[in-house]
């Protein structure tokens, strides 16, 4: 189960894994990797806060919505 809000995100803006990771500029395993919880670049998590409207905090599973 993924420790992240990041996916719940991607399904939100119905992009697929693929569109996510090409958004990113990112690899298929490097999503995989954040999603699980590893480490996020802070130009990572900028680009998905503008991406989605949400908070840093709430994309990593440390705040509600």
């Amino acid at each position: 189960m993924p420790r992240t809000n990041i996916e719940a995100e991607r399904g939100r803006l119905q992009m697929t894994k693929k569109e996510m990771c090409t958004a990113l500029g990112i690899t298929d395993k490097t999503y995989l990797s954040y999603i699980r919880g590893g480490p996020i670049p802070s130009p990572i998590l900028e680009k998905l806060r503008t991406m989605t409207g949400k908070s840093v905090d709430y994309l990593l599973g440390l705040a509600p919505q």
